[in-house]
């Protein structure tokens, strides 16, 4: 009978992870929010048609559509506080001179120069 082999022992090269997709958030959330609002629209046509137990599918759609139209609002915002965010730590990585501050990194005070 084979011995067991526990996987902390197997060794093997892991490839690096690749790098993340990048997609048009807006266009993604808009078409998302689109199908929510299609299922809303159905649902409530087939409302009376449904069985009571099944009417949940509404406020489903509902705060489907509604996260989506909130997630229009917002990616846009969440992009430009990132864009920022890695514009600051830019700066910050390259230094005081390209802020116009002084040689001591305080802006109005003297250097010593």
């Amino acid at each position: 009978m084979p011995r067991p082999v526990s996987l902390g022992q197997v060794r093997r090269k892991l490839r690096p992870a690749p790098p993340p997709l990048e997609a048009n958030d807006q266009l993604v959330t808009a078409v998302i929010t689109a199908a929510w609002a299609i299922g809303l629209v159905t649902v409530l046509i087939l409302r009376d048609h449904l069985p009571p137990g099944e009417r949940w599918w509404v406020w489903t759609c509902a705060v489907g559509l509604c996260m989506g139209l909130f997630g229009l609002w917002y990616v846009p915002r969440l992009k430009r506080a990132r864009a920022r965010g890695a514009e600051r730590r830019a700066r910050a990585a390259t230094g005081p001179e390209s802020t116009g501050l002084e040689s001591t990194g305080q802006a109005g005070q003297p250097g010593p120069d």
